[in-house]
């Protein structure tokens, strides 16, 4: 049986870790390259010297493949997916899969019709430590969960230029590092509906308005799911939080609660701690490389079934709280459906 051929699109750091994430399981063919600096092209294939390095995105359509991951800029994601989609294609995307929950239906709308796999790189699902904690959430080993407190904080911010412009990146801190929070917060809760979010938006320490032309740099939201549960997530760029990141998401319940945090300012290493009153156990300790996780579970799946999965239904619904933190107006006011 030949193995399904699959192309990158953007081959960036996040694009090239991707790639050796997949290479490494054997279970496609990395056939062809597009990205517009010739650099990461050249770095890429180092990783896979059996792909062809193509001119752009519509060589790349038509190179007979069975896959594509999509590493480009967040504007580009919706439509590039569905163009793939609509080729035959499954697809891989980097988050966000859109700028909106509109531009995200779209996307899994085209994935449907042509029955094809599709799936977005939610990585911190990924960790050993939200493995764990979905254990002890699903189990009911934590009782009935009421409230979760989730952070991510990064001492640094986005290289390139693009992040800082709405138009491109859909949004700031929230798109970039918020998103990741909405998602583990609804995955870990079972995709509860969202009743009620209120939000704040800073740039610079300056409230600003959702309408603004500028991206924040600093977010906070309440929202309160169907369960009874209150979720509060915080998340910034270029925070002075004394470390080079801040991540936590903290879940508690009637019989107990749980924490996964990163080490000591780390951006890869994670643990999950158990709380029962004023005790604690270390339930998972790094070393941990989860990184490349979904990418390597998306081409597993895509050697064996390429067909849509049911699950990216879900992915709209986190698009969808982005979209209503956005919406919520600085917390002058609550958004209800």
């Amino acid at each position: 049986m030949m193995r399904p051929r699959i192309g990158f699109l953007g081959t960036g750091w996040i694009g090239r870790h991707r790639m050796a994430a997949i290479a490494a399981t054997g279970a496609v063919d990395i056939a062809a390259i597009v990205d517009p600096s010739e650099d990461c092209a050249r770095e890429a294939q180092a990783i896979a010297p059996a792909a062809a390095i193509l001119p752009g995105f519509h060589d790349l359509l038509d190179a007979e493949l069975d896959g594509v991951v999509i590493a480009t800029p967040s504007a580009l994601h919706a439509d590039q997916a569905i163009a793939a989609l609509k080729h035959g294609l499954a697809v891989f995307c980097q988050k966000p899969l859109g700028r909106t929950a509109d531009e995200a239906g779209r996307v899994i709308e085209a994935a449907r019709a042509a029955d094809r796999l599709l799936a977005v790189d939610y990585s911190y699902r990924q960790t050993a430590a939200a493995a764990a904690l979905a254990d002890l959430i699903n189990s009911g080993e934590l009782g009935d969960i009421f409230a979760a407190d989730l952070v991510f904080h990064n001492a640094y911010g986005p290289d390139k230029p693009w992040f800082y412009d709405r138009t491109q990146s859909g949004g700031g801190c929230v798109m970039d590092l918020g998103v990741h929070l909405a998602d583990l917060a609804l995955w870990l809760t079972g995709f509860p509906a969202v009743e009620a979010v209120t939000s704040r938006l800073f740039a610079g320490g300056m409230p600003i308005s959702p309408r603004s032309d500028q991206v924040e740099d600093y977010a906070t939201a309440r929202f309160d799911l169907a369960t009874g549960a209150a979720v509060q997530l915080a998340c910034s760029w270029r925070l002075n939080a004394g470390q080079d990141a801040r991540i936590d998401a903290s879940f508690y319940g009637t019989k107990g609660g749980a924490s996964l945090r990163n080490v000591g300012g780390s951006f890869y290493d994670f643990e999950l701690l158990h709380y029962r009153g004023t005790s604690s156990a270390v339930l998972v300790s790094p070393p941990d490389e989860w990184g490349g996780r979904a990418a390597a579970a998306w081409a597993q799946r895509l050697a064996s079934d390429a067909s849509f999965d049911p699950e990216a239904l879900r992915l709209v619904e986190v698009s969808a709280l982005i979209d209503r933190i956005y919406a919520a107006d600085g917390g002058s006011r609550s958004d209800r459906d």
